[in-house]
């Protein structure tokens, strides 16, 4: 077994359908997405070398992702790194662990200054994010509560995550946490919360980094949307990252892991941290390029395999996608080129960041429209099974539309485009890029009411009015 495979026997609780899953590299929910992540890790000791890692201060290679940014070119290689990750994965693995790496990174960066608001938080981030990197472990975030009955306090609610006893040990916890993604597959989880907590919510208000297998750890997984046959469903077989719930009974989390206790301004803090936020910010807007490349890319597949790319109306749709992209890189390379120092860590900027993230959650769904649109009934007109075409050869100029694209072409561009929207795990995707940042409306509020151009533009609109007066 690989590296990556041994890691994931280490006892660490998985449950699928009702059932502890005792070889993950062995279940059909599970094996493809491992192949293909430790077919990922792989790419750090071959040619692409220089591209994903950097020598630590130890002399040690460590993937970008744990680099601490000096300067601008310092974030330009941390995003060709992760634009090769979310490249060889359309963009459909959104936690490949560097998102949550990045959290962990610009923790440990600002960790002097989160020390005088949390007194001994630098040593743990220090020994956490050293493992974390000397390691190469992946990682991913479990930030928000259960869904839960709106109309009780969270005080009454059961299930929310709380410390319920503190020994000489560590922080004893019951209650769960959502939606870790990849779960059954990383090594670490970030504990957090999404929002900030009241004063009255401060047993809620905390922040562990903890290993996946800890004594008591439950992970519950969703139904698999995973598919054996990497021809009839190419993403479906090697990309469904799995989501996760984690239940926690009366589970011991030591003290070195515990960053935050029933502190809501201290777990908000870091919550909001400048440095972190914007390091895995950064992240996300990479993979956003990358998905909506994949969202054109199959888009002008289908308009060129039904040879309709003559149609003005097309025409029109395909440089609408066009343009998506090209806003996101924009806002990617401005963010990049307008990164300041922080504390000194260079970070990009974290408006134009924000920018794009509202952007993608309308972005992607309209990517999607547009898709099928394009594709319109062709996209059902398929058979069940590329092998069919080969095994049944007159069939072929039935499911041939252009010169470029003949019958086997078109299939498996059908299956591919039916496969990245259609499917169960297209599904999912839709709902991941509408919500994954939080809820749209909340975050468009919270753009404007955090923009820092406000007030500049109210001056400048009275302005004309006050030059009408004179």
């Amino acid at each position: 077994m690989t590296r990556l495979q041994d890691r994931l026997q280490d006892g660490r609780n998985v449950w699928y359908g009702g059932e502890r899953v005792t070889h993950l590299v062995k279940h059909h929910a599970f094996k493809g997405t491992i192949q293909t992540i430790d077919r990922l890790l792989s790419l750090q000791h071959g040619e692409l070398k220089e591209q994903l890692t950097f020598q630590s201060e130890l002399n040690e290679p460590a993937h970008l992702s744990f680099l601490v940014p000096q300067h601008e070119q310092h974030l330009l290689q941390k995003a060709r790194a992760y634009e090769i990750w979310v490249d060889a994965t359309f963009g459909m693995m959104s936690r490949l662990s560097e998102y949550s790496r990045e959290i962990t990174t610009g923790w440990y960066a600002n960790r002097n200054h989160l020390a005088t608001i949390a007194p001994h938080i630098d040593t743990k981030l220090e020994a956490i994010y050293k493992n974390s990197r000397s390691h190469d472990l992946l990682s991913t975030v479990a930030a928000q509560d259960l869904q839960r009955n709106r109309s009780k306090s969270d005080t009454e609610q059961h299930g929310q995550l709380r410390i319920v006893k503190k020994t000489t040990e560590g922080v004893i916890v019951r209650g769960a946490k959502t939606i870790a993604t990849a779960a059954p597959y990383v090594d670490e989880f970030i504990i957090s919360s999404f929002h900030k907590r009241s004063d009255e919510q401060q047993a809620l208000a905390n922040v562990f980094i903890i290993p996946a297998n800890l004594n008591g750890l439950q992970i519950i997984c969703r139904q698999s949307f995973a598919h054996e046959n990497k021809v009839n469903n190419p993403l479906s077989a090697r990309f469904d990252e799995m989501d996760a719930v984690l239940i926690f009974e009366n589970v011991l989390i030591p003290w070195e892991l515990v960053l935050v206790h029933e502190d809501p301004d201290v777990a908000w803090q870091l919550q909001q941290d400048p440095i972190a936020s914007a390091l895995s910010q950064h992240q996300t807007v990479v993979r956003l390029v990358s998905k909506l490349k994949s969202v054109t890319a199959i888009a002008l597949g289908l308009a060129k395999s039904a040879d309709v790319t003559q149609f003005l109306h097309v025409q029109n749709m395909l440089a609408e996608l066009i343009m998506q992209v090209e806003t996101i890189q924009a806002l990617l390379r401005t963010a990049q080129h307008l990164a300041t120092e922080h504390n000194g860590v260079y970070i990009p900027n974290k408006q134009y960041l924000a920018t794009a993230r509202n952007l993608g959650t309308v972005y992607y769904p309209k990517g999607i429209d547009l898709i099928q649109q394009i594709g319109a009934s062709g996209l059902l007109q398929s058979p069940a099974t590329v092998e069919e075409l080969q095994k049944f050869p007159e069939w072929q100029p039935y499911f041939t539309a252009s010169d470029e694209f003949d019958s086997n072409k078109r299939t498996l561009l059908n299956k591919l485009a039916w496969d990245f929207f259609g499917s169960s795990l297209g599904s999912r995707h839709e709902l991941y890029e509408r919500f994954y940042s939080g809820d749209p409306v909340r975050t468009y509020a919270n753009y404007y009411n955090q923009h820092p151009q406000q007030q500049a533009l109210e001056e400048f609109a009275t302005s004309i009015f006050k030059e009408a007066l004179l």
